[in-house]
C-alpha cells in the first residue's frame, strides 16, 4: 500500500498536488470542482487554482460511505 502524507487543513495545494494527495487523476479533480464537490479558489489576475487543504478533508467528510452491515 502507498504511504501518503496527510492532508494538512490550513495548507493550500495546487490541482496537481491535491490529485497526488486524494491518489487520483488531474482530470478526476478537475470534475470534483466543477461539480461543486470540491471547493477552489482562483484569485483575479493569477491563473493558477487553489485547493485548502480543510476544502479536501470537507469534501471527503461529506462523501463519506457508511459501513454497510
Amino acid at each position: 500500500m502507498l504511504k501518503r502524507e496527510p492532508i494538512q487543513s490550513d495548507a493550500v495545494y495546487s490541482r496537481e498536488e491535491a490529485a497526488e494527495l486524494l491518489g487520483v487523476s488531474l482530470s478526476t479533480v478537475k470534475r470534483l470542482i466543477a461539480a461543486g464537490q470540491l471547493e477552489a479558489s482562483r484569485p483575479d489576475s493569477i491563473r493558477r487554482i487553489f485547493i485548502k487543504g480543510s476544502s479536501i478533508l470537507r469534501m471527503l467528510e461529506e462523501t463519506k460511505i457508511e459501513a454497510v452491515q
